[in-house]
């Protein structure tokens, strides 16, 4: 006879490693400190600023 094997170790183990990655993602997708995101939104401000600067208006023609 095989060795008996505890399927919920692995399912609880599958299960902790899916949430790992979750909190992972979640990190990198919230975990900046505010500094960080009003310098990301500063960066991004100046560079609409900057291509609106540059834009040529032309007129339409019918």
């Amino acid at each position: 006879m095989g060795n008996v094997i505890n399927l919920n170790r692995f399912r609880k183990r599958a299960e902790r490693e899916a949430s790992a990655k979750q909190a992972d993602a979640n990190r990198a997708k919230f975990g900046r400190t505010k500094a960080e995101r009003s310098a990301e939104e500063t960066r991004a401000d100046k560079a609409t600023t900057h291509l609106d600067q540059h834009r040529i208006d032309r007129e339409e023609q019918p």
